[in-house]
């Protein structure tokens, strides 16, 4: 198959959906002798940060001369965003290989989802690829999740806890918690980043069911601002001094933070890191669509926040921005996903920016821009229309000064039509 024709083989997965359960993803990867077994693993999981903190963990690794694979989702322009080894993308060569040995197992028995297909081509890249670190992102939930067939990763790390897929994960912070808490593994050390105290203890519990060392941000690990601006890390058995982080914000530091402590508590299973790689793996650190600056004057930043949590955390960056910067008004470009809570989302924003240009993603489970407007009722301020998002880009762009700031946001999808369109390609069509 050529690699258009894999890519289009693998849409043609998401007719099964998305099936949480493991079953399929055992029985997949037993038929191709299960090259996940080989793999030492970090396992991230959280509403938010997961991919920031896996990026960041992998860097580290890198820079220690690890061969490192990475397995994050979505992608934002190309399929094989999803699954690189020391930073490079798998080959197109690659995929459609990997895939042909894939589909050589399927039976009439066997209906593997498009993530469960993609998870498993990830696992045989990475095996075939002799890495000596895997970092898997966790895709939806964690106990049910595809990549939690890892029985004994070398750590595994919970982000945040928030309202997010509360149809498949529960409509309260504690039951999302304890979906998320399904990749703590007996014995094995978790890293819980900042929550609520209702989502934390529902991990506490967990970890001292299975008697897992349980590592939480601002107790057995810290992070916190030096004087000349930089970060001190404090762990269990390490401090670090003077850390700079490539990634823009100050919830980034908490994501850094639980990086380190992911790579420290693997110390004992012979994953050392120095300080050296530390400093620069997170001083290089890159992340696409995550506070993302693609222009200047006027000032222009994607981020992929979607989600209540997120909204908040973006709307304090962009408080501190206008701070710190002689900004004049603040444009939002905003699209989302119809089954996401464009009110709780937009609420926190509205009072830092100045005016909306609504619009939506080239995708059928886009929200259209009359439906983010009922989220606007009460919002008095300019609000404006696009469909294309690249329209609502040039619209922004035409009613602000350079002094300004432009933000997108809402969805990672909507992030994906603008950077496909600024590299002048198209778009793997598969971004779920």
């Amino acid at each position: 198959m050529s690699y258009s024709s894999v890519i289009d083989y693998l849409y043609g997965l998401q007719k099964h959906g998305i099936k949480l359960g493991l079953e399929t993803m055992r029985l997949l990867l037993d038929r191709m002798g299960n090259p996940q077994a080989s793999l030492q693993v970090f396992h991230v999981g959280g509403t938010n940060g997961k991919g920031s903190t896996a990026s960041m963990a992998a860097a580290v690794l890198h820079c220690a001369g690890r061969r490192v694979g990475l397995y994050t989702s979505p992608h934002l322009v190309d399929f094989r965003e999803r699954i690189r080894v020391n930073g490079q993308m798998i080959t197109e060569e690659r995929v459609e290989a990997l895939l042909a040995q894939l589909r050589s197992v399927l039976t009439d028995d066997l209906h593997p989802t498009f993530f469960e297909m993609t998870t498993a081509l990830a696992f045989l890249h990475f095996a075939q690829s002799a890495v000596d670190v895997a970092v898997l992102e966790v895709g939806l939930g964690g106990r049910f999740d595809a990549t939690n067939v890892i029985e004994q990763p070398l750590a595994c790390a919970i982000t945040t806890i928030g309202m997010d897929h509360q149809e498949y994960l529960g409509n309260s912070e504690e039951a999302i918690a304890f979906e998320k808490g399904g990749i703590i593994k007996p014995c094995v050390p978790v890293v819980i980043g900042r929550m609520g105290i209702d989502a934390e203890q529902v991990l506490s519990k967990l970890a001292k069911d299975r008697s897992a060392p349980f590592w939480r941000l601002g107790r057995e690990f810290s992070v916190e601002e030096d004087r000349a601006g930089r970060l001190l890390y404090r762990g269990q058995t390490r401090v670090i001094e003077g850390v700079t982080c490539g990634l823009v914000g100050r919830h980034q530091w908490d994501n850094a933070a639980c990086a380190l402590a992911l790579l420290e508590a693997a110390d004992q299973r012979g994953i050392t890191v120095d300080e050296g790689a530390v400093l620069e793996g997170l001083r290089t650190v890159s992340w696409e669509g995550r506070l993302e600056t693609i222009d200047e004057e006027p000032h222009v930043v994607l981020d992929g926040a979607h989600n209540p949590a997120a909204a908040e955390v973006l709307a304090q960056y962009l408080t501190d921005y206008a701070i710190q910067h002689p900004v004049s008004r603040i444009i939002l470009v905003w699209g989302m996903m119809r089954d996401k809570d464009h009110r709780g989302f937009i609420t926190p924003l509205l009072p830092v920016v100045s005016e909306i240009v609504v619009t939506q993603a080239a995708l059928t489970r886009s929200a259209t821009v009359h439906e983010l407007r009922a989220a606007l009722q009460e919002w008095s301020g300019p609000v404006l229309e696009a469909i294309l998002p690249t329209d609502a880009l040039t619209l922004a762009r035409s009613r602000a000064m350079s002094q300004d700031l432009i933000c997108i946001a809402g969805s990672l999808m909507l992030l994906g039509d603008i950077k496909a369109a600024m590299r002048g390609c198209g778009l793997s069509p598969i971004r779920g």
